[in-house]
């Protein structure tokens, strides 16, 4: 079993596997616009349509929309936080699975996001390649 995944694997690969034969779309949520935009493209160049957003706020604003796969989520935004989005999208029914992405790893971190209903868990910095294995 993979370190961070609760089920082993990832959950892009696995979400991938059960999504119809069109692009599967991953949303991006990150503060920092240059990690931001470097797992946009590093999504792209795996073959996912990514779109990005600077927070939580941002992405709920303007709704999942059609075809989302995976919502990828940084834990620490100024305002709402990833389990705070985590909570919004499964208040209002949404299933997507929602990976985690930190810079400060702490103990119990990783199990409170699993407990929460987190799809993974990453610690930043993390290889290109992770995100897709």
């Amino acid at each position: 079993m993979r370190a961070g995944w609760p089920l082993g694997g990832s959950a892009l690969s696995e979400t991938v596997m059960t999504t119809p034969a069109t692009t599967p779309k991953v949303l991006v949520v990150e503060d920092d616009g240059s990690l931001r935009g470097a797992v946009e493209r590093l999504l792209g160049l795996a073959g996912f349509s990514a779109a990005a957003y600077g927070s939580a706020e941002e992405l709920l604003a303007g709704g999942l929309g059609e075809g989302v796969a995976c919502v990828v989520c940084d834990l620490r935004l100024p305002a709402m936080s990833g389990f705070e989005l985590l909570a919004a999208l499964r208040a209002c029914g949404s299933r997507v699975p929602l990976i985690l992405i930190t810079a400060y790893d702490e103990p119990g971190l990783a199990a409170e996001a699993t407990r929460r209903g987190a799809a993974g868990f990453l610690v930043k910095p993390f290889h290109g390649t992770t995100l897709d294995e």
